[in-house]
């Protein structure tokens, strides 16, 4: 292992808030004195069915830990999915089915596997501990916080003052969170900043059973391509990291240049030195913003495809978007003759998520037909026709044979 205060400056690179850097110091000089690694948890409810770059933020720091010498534990909860977590919602949360939750559940492993090394990480449902806990245990696990305590939480005080309805349920949340530390025996805990008051409620309630409470890393929000709102799927300001070379290299390509180094920075594993380098490149005109951005796609992609597929994608880029050329190979659809609504048109062609996304791309101007910007909402396909959304999507269509 690397000396502990060598551990803690690459630590501590790029973390928003470390409670404390004290009590951290003290478990890494333990931890290197006994050759015994920290038990580094994060918990993870599948609310989706996949992760995107925002959720590797956390993911990246766990993987330098554990490239540290230290053990990742991380949590699928899939018994506090059931319930949601409240943090940052003005009204309480649909449950997700036992169904939803497995099947997304099943996903994030596999994806996680692109980020740290499934040999070396402890993975554990929730349901372990929690779904063992009869009535009396759940009565004594609330009776270690208080409601007071519960309504300093911003999202709750801020329900609360507005006299909207917040579900006993959704207190219960933070501690079946802190339970999961106890049941773990965490060292540290990992979380974004939206997460505080529930990392907390972990250290209090490893303090009240008795054990050495938990230091907390918390990791900075990451933005999404619109630049403002943090990346979200339902925002469609997302990079997914199941997404195909090609879209993720473009999607890179759209990040807005006063975030770049800030993906450099919590997304990729270029090191901080080469980050300054190229900061200072930029500001002083030695490197044009361009180019870097052209670096971050191509880390994007190679991170979860491999160098191959990151050059293939650039030079897929180059061709298309700086030469103005069309793919060589576009896939075609089949579609009937008749008149379409474009937006489930694109839908059905795997170009959106939903039609939803697809009249939202329509109402941007997003659309084009043989590489004009579509004017209506309704199209008679023809043999041949282009269908473009964006700047890397094509698809050609194919009139079915009556």
């Amino acid at each position: 292992m690397l000396s502990a205060e060598e551990q803690l400056k690459q630590i501590q690179f790029g973390t928003a808030e470390v409670i404390s850097a004290d009590e951290l110091k003290k478990k890494l000089d333990r931890s290197a004195a006994t050759h015994t690694p920290l038990r580094i948890k994060l918990g993870m409810d599948p609310s989706a069915p996949d992760l995107h770059l925002g959720h590797t933020v956390v993911l990246r720091k766990l993987r330098l830990f554990q490239e540290l010498g230290h053990q990742i534990v991380l949590i699928i909860g899939d018994f506090t999915g059931r319930i949601g977590d409240p943090t940052g919602k003005s009204a309480t949360r649909k449950p997700l089915t036992e169904e939803q939750v497995l099947a997304n559940a099943k996903t994030y492993r596999e994806q996680i596997g692109k980020i740290l090394d499934p040999e070396k990480t402890e993975i554990h449902f929730n349901s372990e501990w929690l779904g063992k806990l009869n009535f009396a245990d759940v009565l004594s696990l609330a009776g270690k916080m208080t409601v007071a305590r519960m309504l300093e939480r911003d999202d709750f005080h801020k329900r609360y003052t507005e006299g909207r309805s917040i579900g006993v349920h959704e207190f219960m949340y933070p501690l079946m969170q802190g339970y999961d530390s106890i049941a773990v025996k965490a060292d540290v805990e990992f979380g974004g900043t939206d997460q505080k008051f529930n990392l907390i409620v972990g250290r209090h309630l490893q303090e009240e059973e008795g054990m050495e409470p938990q230091c907390v890393i918390m990791m900075p929000l990451l933005e999404g391509l619109d630049g403002v709102q943090k990346m979200s799927k339902s925002l469609g300001n997302y990079i997914g990291i199941d997404e195909a070379p090609d879209d993720m290299y473009g999607k890179a390509m759209s990040i807005p240049d006063a975030l770049m180094m800030r993906y450099f920075m919590l997304v990729t594993d270029i090191s901080a030195a080469e980050q300054q380098t190229m900061g200072e490149g930029i500001k002083s005109g030695l490197i044009h913003p361009r180019d870097a951005k052209m670096k971050l796609a191509h880390t994007i992609v190679r991170l979860y495809h491999g160098t191959s597929a990151a050059d293939e994608a650039q030079n897929h880029f180059i061709r298309i978007f700086q030469k103005n050329d069309m793919p060589e190979v576009i896939d075609t659809y089949e579609a009937e003759g008749a008149d379409i609504w474009i937006p489930q048109l694109l839908r059905d062609m795997d170009m959106v998520s939903s039609s939803s996304e697809g009249k939202r791309a329509l109402s941007q101007g997003s659309v084009k037909i043989n590489g004009e910007k579509i004017s209506g909402d309704h199209i008679v396909p023809a043999d041949g026709m282009i269908i473009q959304l964006g700047k890397r999507k094509f698809r050609k269509l194919v009139v079915k044979q009556q």
